[in-house]
């Protein structure tokens, strides 16, 4: 029923919505993601090398906000979701997730820029922000700024706890054996010592694993395709040829769709670099800078490193080592034996193991148990700006942290479908009102850009 009521959300209309707001915002710029390549870059991986500006109290540096908000996305989108999406969408819902990256560069940005220009200063000091910001006060929509907020809370339980403590679970049971519901409860317990820290600690937690655990995760991906580097070629032809014509690719049997792989590959894309969802507008609201479209740069940065550059490598983990078979994968839809160990980490992890041996699945589980645990980080905060705005007030923060760590426990023994769905579900009515205000509000943002390059 669940994944039944997410098809309805999600396709066709929903899709074709993340795919026109990236466009337009595309097309209004010129393109701006390819040919301000150098411009985007330049303001963001070229101010890693310069020296730290210092923030202003409760404030995170722009690398933090980055951290945190890649927290949120790479990991259990980028390892689970893709191989989740190729076993149920095919090869060709790769392709879908390109395209969706590449406009969803432009969807970001204005998401960023406007979170920024429409802050406010947080209590406790810092800044805060977000959709519920720039609807509710760039637009005057106060129904849909709740209606956001209502979404984003049950987003942060669903999404972001229940998906990253089971793909944390799942993981480290396949790879050592561990009892789920143990898993689950110690990352409870290590996940509640750090947000009870705040955005302040959460930005420095993240700013310290992310990167580390980029250069492992890419460094042995790219050691897997290097492996199997002969079946590149075939693999990324498959990604195409399946993206268009599934049937033909699969010698004319009975299985994948185009509907199929552009379902899922823009689904598990959005839910890679959160583009046009808006959350993660809310971690880079934080960043302590005076230029709204300077931070929407990192937007797009974000954007490009999580699916652009993380996903492919995982794809194409996947696709040359030979641990997918779409016949199987296709016979086991049909007659509704899919289990556990057929998607999502598992099927990453055995990629990894064509090279690695043994150690292939617990390298997998290590990158995915310190990527879950930021989303983890990143994504308690979104349910506290979510439940502060329906509320008026912050009162409710720690039960709403306990709430959190509660579920975070439970997801470790959910059955991995249900949490997808659910989450899927979550994303798509928290993106619906954000995709109008952006396109609403973009040409604020194109202002802000022309400030900038001038």
């Amino acid at each position: 029923m669940l994944e039944r009521l997410a098809d309805l959300i999600w396709q066709p209309w929903l899709l074709g919505l993340f795919l026109l707001v990236g466009l337009w915002c595309s097309l209004r710029t010129g393109f701006f993601q390819v040919f301000g390549l150098g411009t985007w870059l330049k303001a963001t991986v070229g101010n890693l090398f310069r020296a730290k500006k210092k923030t202003s109290a409760g404030g995170l540096t722009q690398f933090q906000a980055l951290s945190t908000a890649l927290a949120s996305t790479i990991g259990t989108g980028s390892i689970a979701g893709v191989a989740t999406a190729i076993f149920f969408g095919g090869p060709g819902a790769v392709f879908w997730m390109w395209v969706s990256a590449l406009l969803g560069l432009m969807t970001s940005f204005v998401e960023k820029t406007l979170a920024v220009k429409y802050r406010r200063k947080a209590p406790g000091g810092g800044w805060e922000g977000g959709p519920m910001e720039y609807m509710g006060r760039g637009l005057r929509w106060k129904g849909a700024a709740k209606w956001f907020s209502l979404w984003c809370v049950l987003a942060s339980l669903t999404g972001g706890a229940l998906v990253q403590s089971n793909s944390i679970a799942s993981a480290l049971h396949a790879a050592l054996g561990w009892n789920e519901l143990a898993v689950g409860l110690i990352t409870a317990l290590a996940t509640g010592a750090v947000i009870l820290g705040g955005i302040g600690r959460v930005g420095k937690v993240s700013e310290t694993l992310v990167p580390a655990m980029a250069v492992l995760f890419l460094g042995s991906g790219l050691l897997v395709i290097w492996a199997h580097r002969t079946m590149v070629w075939p693999a990324l032809q498959e990604i195409v040829v399946c993206a268009v014509t599934p049937k033909a690719a699969l010698g004319g049997a009975a299985g994948y769709t185009v509907s199929g792989a552009l379902r899922y590959g823009v689904a598990r894309g959005v839910f890679t670099n959160e583009a046009g969802v808006g959350s993660s507008a809310m971690a880079h609201a934080a960043a302590d800078t005076d230029a709204p479209a300077e931070e929407g740069f990192w937007g797009m940065f974000e954007v490009f490193f999580a699916t652009l550059v993380v996903c492919t490598v995982t794809a194409l983990t996947i696709l040359t080592s030979g641990v997918y078979d779409p016949a199987a994968a296709l016979s086991a839809l049909e007659s509704g034996t899919v289990t556990g160990a057929m998607t999502g980490s598992p099927l990453s992890a055995a990629a990894f193991a064509t090279v690695f041996g043994p150690r292939g699945p617990i390298l997998v589980a290590v990158c995915l148990l310190l990527f879950a645990f930021t989303s983890l980080l990143g994504w308690s905060y979104y349910g506290e700006r979510g439940l502060a705005c329906l509320t008026g007030d912050n009162g409710l923060r720690r039960p709403f942290r306990l709430i959190f760590l509660a579920t975070v426990a439970l997801g470790s023994v959910g059955e991995v479908g249900v949490v997808w769905a659910l989450s899927d579900i979550c994303n798509g009515l928290m993106a619906l009102p954000n995709l109008l205000a952006v396109a609403l509000l973009a040409p604020e943002a194109w202002l802000e850009l022309k400030k900038f390059t001038k």
